[in-house]
């Protein structure tokens, strides 16, 4: 795509996301137009949805928790996983991190962050190399992720990554509105929220969603 950054101005508003009123993002109001659009502006079919456009009820519960705790990341260094909108990374510096980097593998999401980042006046790093392809980061304190458990495959991977994180001794949290693959039997419950969202995005209007230690 030859200017990313035009593309989501376009493409988006700035709104304020119902669980975290304190953040604005640039959002689009439906997914399945934006979707195609993508795919024409990159000539590829078959592309996951532009998750960057939207603030899912995992990384709302996730950025509510951290607004609500700033004691998780104050002083520290975050890494915001599968970042998307940014909305998890923005939350911690507004909480007092020490820095925060989002990571995504969608190009796009570079964008997206950076206007979201400057909208909050805030500065956050990105990343979008795909990081379960080596050892997690040493630098990262905290580590965040939202909305991880879509597929078998893929939760499985992101599980033992996150795993060898926090044997690493960093801190992990995800925000998970019950998605399939979540490993449940293995995860502590910290807080949950009714997360308002939309038809657009999910089965329901409000999502009960938890944010969750590694056990």
């Amino acid at each position: 795509m030859s200017d990313p950054r035009a593309f989501v101005l376009e493409n988006t508003r700035l709104q304020r996301p119902p669980h975290t009123p304190e953040i604005a993002l640039h959002l689009a109001d439906e997914v399945t137009p934006l979707w195609r659009l993508t795919e024409e502006r990159l000539g590829e079919l078959g592309l996951p949805p532009p998750f960057w456009a939207f603030a899912w009820a995992g990384g709302q519960a996730l950025a509510r928790y951290v607004l609500d705790h700033p004691d998780v990341v104050a002083g520290r260094r975050v890494l915001d996983f599968a970042t998307g909108s940014g909305l998890v990374a923005i939350a911690a510096m507004k909480a007092g991190a020490a820095s925060a980097r989002g990571c995504d593998i969608d190009g796009v999401c570079a964008a997206a962050v950076a206007l979201n980042a400057q909208a909050n006046d805030v500065q956050v790093a990105f990343t979008c190399a795909d990081l379960l392809d080596g050892p997690p980061p040493r630098e990262a304190q905290v580590i965040l992720a939202g909305d991880i458990c879509y597929e078998r495959p893929v939760a499985e991977r992101v599980e033992a990554w996150l795993r060898t994180a926090q044997a690493g001794g960093a801190t992990v949290l995800i925000g998970d509105p019950g998605r399939t693959y979540l490993p449940h039997a293995r995860l502590q419950r910290l807080a949950e929220y009714q997360v308002q969202t939309t038809r657009e995005l999910e089965d329901q209007e409000v999502k009960r969603t938890a944010v969750y230690a590694l056990a």
